[in-house]
């Protein structure tokens, strides 16, 4: 069976890890902030990494072991 085609739009969105986590942007963080505090919104900037389940099937659409 063929490889999958690779979406772009994955590429954009996740990053995966040399141990093979899949990193993902917060929500939130756009506008609004003037009733979020200053640590939830720095909190917000930081990487979040991938539920297993998810991490598998965006590693499968991504071609990546």
């Amino acid at each position: 069976m063929p490889k999958l085609k690779g979406k772009d739009s994955f590429r954009e969105r996740f990053k995966v890890t040399p141990r093979g986590k899949v990193l993902h942007a917060k929500s939130g963080r756009r506008h609004l902030a003037a009733s979020k505090n200053r640590k939830r919104i720095r909190q917000l900037g930081k990487p979040a990494v991938l539920g297993e389940s998810m991490a598998y099937k965006v590693r499968k659409v991504l071609n990546v072991k």
